[in-house]
């Protein structure tokens, strides 16, 4: 069974070695490692030709990371596909652990794994809140951690690639897309890979806009949006702005009313639950 990973890179000069070794230092199955490098400015390009054992990669303008991982895809062939960032890493043992889990389960589509937050230093520090499959709790909290997720090549075949219009939440959105068709998911409750959590990262650094993404989101692929993501997003708005320890009951107020803003913004309407809960603040 050949294993295809794709790593969709840029200006990860600083990590990106530790993440082709730790693919390289992988067994059980044959392996595929390709990079497509977005233009890299800073020592990505010298660390890739440099790498030993050789590894496939291309570095030039993209239209981001979603178009980089879809180009990945498309140019290798294996039969099962991992999408391991340049800034994170597998652990030991993990593409073999995943091959004999496909292969001992014929009819599983996709395979996560558990994972741990790493620092700069690839120290895990805590444990991703990674839970067992089910598609209506996914609705309401990313429990799949990226790089500790594997797929077989036919659901692209039947379901096609990420969406190159989403910036942040392609991952997210590609899970909850897949489910909604059906595809059959499975957890492996072994540590498979380590994803790196720093203040400079994308998702960290614009936390607003990742939040606003996944709203239009839920918006376009269900019609609305969980109240629960509604609430997510008027906090960080609020949090921006304002500290919750100087006044806890004006941020809880503004955290209300950015709620019913975004309710209002996104469904059109605030859900009798949402009314329920900022209520049950107020009174707090």
């Amino acid at each position: 069974m050949k294993v295809s990973i794709v790593t969709p890179s840029y200006n990860q000069g600083q990590f990106i070695e530790r993440t082709l070794q730790s693919v390289a230092s992988q067994g059980g199955a044959e392996i595929e490692h390709v990079v497509f490098d977005g233009g890299s400015s800073d020592n990505t390009v010298a660390v890739l030709e440099h790498f030993t054992p050789e590894v496939r990669w291309v570095s030039k303008k993209d239209n981001g990371q979603t178009d980089a991982v879809n180009q990945g895809i498309r140019a290798t062939n294996g039969e099962i596909i991992g999408w391991l960032n340049s800034d994170d890493i597998y652990y030991p043992g993990a593409i073999a652990r995943v091959v004999a889990f496909f292969e001992q389960n014929p009819e599983v589509d996709v395979v996560y794994g558990l994972a741990d937050h790493i620092d700069l230093d690839d120290r895990p520090f805590e444990e991703y809140p990674t839970e067992p499959w089910n598609f209506e709790r996914l609705k309401q909290t990313c429990f799949i951690c990226q790089p500790a997720l594997f797929f077989r090549r036919r659901v692209i075949d039947q379901h096609g690639l990420l969406d190159e219009a989403l910036h942040y939440c392609m991952d997210y959105a590609y899970w909850l897309r897949l489910g909604k068709a059906g595809v059959r998911f499975a957890l492996l409750p072994e540590k498979l890979a380590g994803s790196r959590l720093y203040a400079d990262n994308k998702t960290l650094g614009s936390r607003v806009k990742v939040h606003a993404e996944i709203n239009d989101m839920f918006k376009q692929l269900f019609g609305k949006v969980p109240d629960r993501w509604l609430f997510n997003y008027a906090h960080v708005v609020v949090e921006q702005r304002y500290s919750k320890e100087r006044n806890k009951k004006s941020f809880i107020l503004r955290l209300g009313v950015n709620s019913i803003s975004a309710a209002l913004k996104w469904n059109r309407r605030i859900s009798q639950e949402m009314a329920k809960s900022i209520y049950r603040w107020i009174l707090r």
